[in-house]
């Protein structure tokens, strides 16, 4: 359930974008009459429509987001509150300067956030945040969990970098695709690769447990 919260602003992005690429005329028409009030001059173009719409769609879907937990009680963790102050502080200049540009540093800002935070608090609050969430489950030595700290800290330096290129070189549909599809496979890989390194590093009673 979690895991699909997590992932409902990204998927409602991608779907509000295709649907209203689909039929940009419609998507158009649609904006202005119902968001009219939020942009620059109260008209909004077929061109910057779909990404407009799917901008205001992620917008209120991790609003949505933070009040969810909220009511229920549950704790928003520090990369939900980044993510909310990006997409409304960029989705809400997206939206009135009907340039897209905005909204694609979202991401890029986001990754960045997560490197800074990773390394900022090993290098100066001597916590691995890593270790902390996870050290219960995998009893791994001091030295890995910094080497793997130090790995997600390139990693989401790498993926801001890499946000970017798309943006800048690719068009707004390659990049949505890229936003959805590659960024959640190299995330796999990603991950996948950290599980084989860590493998070698479990104690033999650990690793016996998990096969």
């Amino acid at each position: 359930m979690k895991l699909l919260l997590d992932f409902l602003p990204l998927i409602l992005f991608f779907v509000a974008f295709k649907g209203a690429e689909s039929n940009p005329e419609a998507a158009a028409a649609f904006a202005t009459q119902h968001f009219g009030f939020l942009v620059q001059g109260g008209i909004v173009g077929a061109k910057e429509a779909p990404v407009l719409l799917a901008t205001v769609v992620v917008m209120l879907a991790t609003l949505a987001q933070a009040l969810v937990l909220k009511l229920r009680g549950q704790k928003i963790d520090l990369m939900l509150w980044i993510s909310l102050a990006l997409v409304v502080v960029l989705g809400g200049a997206t939206v009135w300067f009907h340039n897209e540009t905005f909204i694609k540093w979202k991401p890029t800002g986001l990754y960045w956030a997560m490197a800074l935070t990773l390394w900022i608090s090993l290098a100066v609050f001597r916590k691995n945040l890593l270790k902390a969430m996870l050290g219960a489950q995998l009893p791994l030595p001091d030295p890995v969990w910094a080497r793997l700290n130090f790995a997600w800290v390139l990693f989401f330096a790498a993926m801001g970098v890499l946000n970017l290129y798309v943006a800048y070189n690719f068009s707004t549909s390659a990049w949505a695709n890229f936003k959805v599809f590659g960024v959640t496979g190299l995330i796999v890989l990603f991950t996948l690769a950290q599980s084989l390194y860590l493998g070698k590093h479990l104690p033999q009673e650990e690793q016996e447990s998990k096969s």
